[in-house]
């Protein structure tokens, strides 16, 4: 009699486990599929990101190498860093842009280098540190001509201590103080960043020599 009363009650539990299959079977294997689809999504999201890096990589660095050429036609290659950008992932879109304004900018296409600057420099979607370094270049680039004031307001938040761009925007800076008829608040800066251990030493040596060569 207990066999028989076992029996029964593993039948119970046997049609209890086949009900509660039954009634979870769907959504547990839906769920399932969804990790296992997630999974396999991501791993070709990041196979497929990987192929991107890849190309942009070679793309890059084949336009790269061209622009560094002898006799290279500049103009032309400052189009395939431009064609690059959209297509490339945000880091290699990013340095195409910096790279193509660079290349405006050496071949006589100021304004055209200074609107891809700006255009980096606004786009908040990019790292800051390369939208600090597009404000950087934009000044660097407008030194010459610019609005002496407005030169001082862009790079003046570049310049504080705990900016990554602190030493080459303390370097403008200055630089820009001297356009603007300010010796003595250029050489004070000057001095300052050639006293500051913290900058690289090529900034240091250089704001060294240029500021005892101003006029005191």
């Amino acid at each position: 009699m207990p066999d028989i009363f076992d029996e029964v009650a593993e039948d119970l539990r046997a049609e209890r486990a086949a009900q509660m299959w039954r009634r979870f079977a769907t959504p547990v294997i839906g769920a399932l599929v969804l990790v296992i689809a997630g999974v396999a999504g991501w791993q070709g999201w990041q196979w497929y990101e990987g192929r991107q890096r890849d190309a942009a990589a070679t793309a890059f660095l084949a336009a790269h190498r061209a622009a560094e050429a002898e006799g290279a036609d500049l103009p032309a290659i400052t189009g395939r860093f431009e064609g690059l950008a959209p297509q490339a992932p945000a880091g290699y879109r990013t340095i195409a842009l910096l790279r193509a304004a660079a290349l405006k900018a050496e071949t006589g296409d100021r304004a055209a280098a200074l609107a891809l600057y700006d255009r980096v420099a606004a786009d908040t979607s990019i790292d800051p540190l390369y939208r600090d370094l597009a404000s950087l270049m934009w000044v660097l680039r407008s030194i010459d001509s610019g609005d002496p004031a407005v030169l001082a307001a862009r790079i003046a938040p570049l310049a504080r201590p705990d900016q990554p761009w602190s030493a080459s925007a303390r370097e403008l800076a200055a630089l820009v103080a001297l356009r603007a008829g300010q010796p003595a608040e250029a050489r004070r800066t000057l001095e300052a960043l050639a006293a500051d251990v913290t900058a690289p030493r090529a900034i240091r040596d250089r704001a060294q020599r240029i500021a005892a060569g101003i006029a005191g």
